[in-house]
């Protein structure tokens, strides 16, 4: 058995999609910007060629498989650690050095130690988060003033302000936002406002639908208006939508070091389903003569 690496995402999908489709839910990164990917190019989230590969015996059905969109880290799928250990020797020999690593909480940490091995770059916890599904909604009640609107291009310069306020609070690594991608978001209706007779007070986004799946996110609200319900609603609304378009599981990630979110969207019906890790890799330390 070998990974095979491929920079075309028609060619993986082709090869490894009823794989990635088989577990929809745990595989929803790889699956939704795979879908961005088709839709706007190779260059959807930044100027560096993405990467896939899937791990297989000659003929035989796929077992695992990766991603890379630079900037963001590699996204694996389940894998045993010897899978991790040749994935990690496949990308140091084709000169790939990812920013990090985000997988499964067993995953996550088998490829590091292979990577570590074999480049010297130690890995440092980033985040870890829970990816949550929605079970039946329970909308806020009483709602907060206000009402739902889908984004529309007019509001591109407020939403890239809030996209880029919302990275540098929950993924300072990760690259701007780009009008690019409001652009793209806003063609499918991927863009939620909440607004009160002030004007818009929260965010919330979602991805394409594909396999059955949808995700949730970003969920934003500016500091000065926190703490009135309006996250909630947003995402409640968002939700509903995206159940109403026919979606089958509708799921969420948060940060497991914001107790905040984690109770909102359980309160909202959102059920734990697995745990994640983000890891960072770190220079590799200068060896002294």
């Amino acid at each position: 058995m070998t990974w095979t690496l491929a920079e075309n995402v028609v060619e993986f999908l082709t090869v490894a999609g009823d794989f990635l489709r088989s577990r929809a839910a745990e595989n929803t990164v790889i699956l939704t910007a795979t879908e961005t990917i088709r839709a706007r190019g190779a260059t959807a989230f930044g100027p560096d060629d993405p990467l896939f590969g899937w791990w297989a015996a000659p003929g035989g059905p796929v077992t695992a498989a990766f991603m890379h969109t630079p900037p963001y880290g590699l996204a694996l799928t389940t894998m045993p650690a010897e899978v991790a250990a040749a994935l990690a020797g496949a990308l140091a020999d084709r000169g790939r050095f990812p920013a990090g690593v985000s997988a499964s909480t067993d995953v996550g940490p088998s490829f590091a130690a292979a990577w570590e091995l074999r480049t010297g770059q130690p890995a440092r916890v980033g985040r870890r988060m829970r990816l949550f599904r929605l079970g039946r909604l329970l909308p806020p009640d009483p709602p907060p003033p206000g009402r739902a609107r889908l984004a529309a291009p007019a509001d591109s310069g407020l939403l890239l302000d809030w996209l880029e306020a919302f990275r540098q609070e929950a993924d300072p690594g990760a690259g701007p936002a780009a009008e690019g991608m409001v652009a793209d978001r806003l063609s499918y209706g991927g863009l939620t406002l909440w607004e009160t007779g002030d004007g818009p007070v929260s965010l919330a986004g979602v991805t394409r639908a594909v396999a059955g799946q949808a995700r949730i996110g970003p969920v934003y609200t500016p500091p000065a208006r926190r703490g009135q319900g309006f996250g909630g609603a947003v995402t409640a609304a968002v939700s509903q939508a995206a159940r109403n378009a026919g979606v089958a599981e509708v799921l969420l990630y948060t940060d497991l070091a914001n107790p905040t979110s984690n109770a909102l969207y359980q309160r909202l019906g959102y059920e734990p389903v697995s745990d994640g890790v983000l890891l960072v890799f770190l220079p590799a330390p200068v060896r002294q003569p």
